[in-house]
């Protein structure tokens, strides 16, 4: 990812009795544990995937 805007995303609050798709999003993301982080490429694709999950996880860096 030289050259290419990323963010940092940390999971912060269990999956556990959410629905099937925010259990999917976070996976997609790299995500499962709480306080897994992932550096990941800053497209709107894993915006709107933050978004949905964005009480589950929170935004480290930009």
């Amino acid at each position: 990812m030289a050259g290419a805007k990323t963010i940092r995303v940390r999971q912060v609050r269990s999956p556990i009795g959410r629905t099937q798709d925010q259990w999917a999003t976070l996976r997609g993301l790299g995500l499962g544990k709480i306080g897994r982080e992932r550096e990941l490429e800053d497209t709107p694709a894993v915006r709107g995937m933050v978004r949905k999950v964005s009480h589950l996880v929170a935004i480290v860096s930009e």
